[in-house]
């Protein structure tokens, strides 16, 4: 099994166990993290970042046909078989992810696997920097999204 962590501990490595649940009992095939289900300590999230992430996850819900509530939290699950299957497939969508999320999500939705939400306790950084620049990396993420439109929705 793959899980992935972000190394800032802003997702605490204890919900680790939540994902690889998920993933072993069936309850879905692709596991991924929400940090916007329970409340955030104070600067934990940016507010530009907060409202980028939430349409987002607004366009993801519509394009995808199934409900993401954070597009963007770094910590996700899923058998290495799996991502075997999506890593090979990965120019499908295009090959400019900056950080792997969407990457991850939109192949996973490919391969037609059964994605799962794992809500998870979000925290203020108390490690590194960020490495998000909000408009380069925002404006990627949405030409991402728009690659990923032309290949789902004007192909029905």
């Amino acid at each position: 099994m793959l899980i992935i962590l972000d190394a800032d501990l802003t997702v605490p490595p204890e919900q680790l166990p939540k994902f690889w649940d998920a993933i072993r009992l069936g309850k879905g095939e692709f596991a991924n993290g929400t940090r916007l289900i329970y409340p955030m300590e104070d600067q934990a999230m940016r507010f530009l970042n907060l409202v980028a992430n939430k349409v987002f996850s607004l366009l993801f819900t519509w394009l995808l046909s199934q409900r993401f509530t954070d597009s963007l939290c770094g910590t996700k699950a899923m058998l290495r078989s799996d991502y075997t299957r999506l890593k090979s497939g990965r120019s499908y969508f295009g090959d400019f992810d900056p950080f792997g999320d969407f990457d991850l999500i939109f192949g996973a939705s490919k391969l037609g696997l059964k994605a799962v939400e794992i809500p998870t306790r979000y925290a203020s950084r108390t490690y590194g920097q960020t490495q998000i620049s909000r408009f380069r990396h925002g404006f990627l993420l949405l030409r991402m999204v728009l690659f990923a439109f032309m290949r789902i929705k004007s192909m029905q």
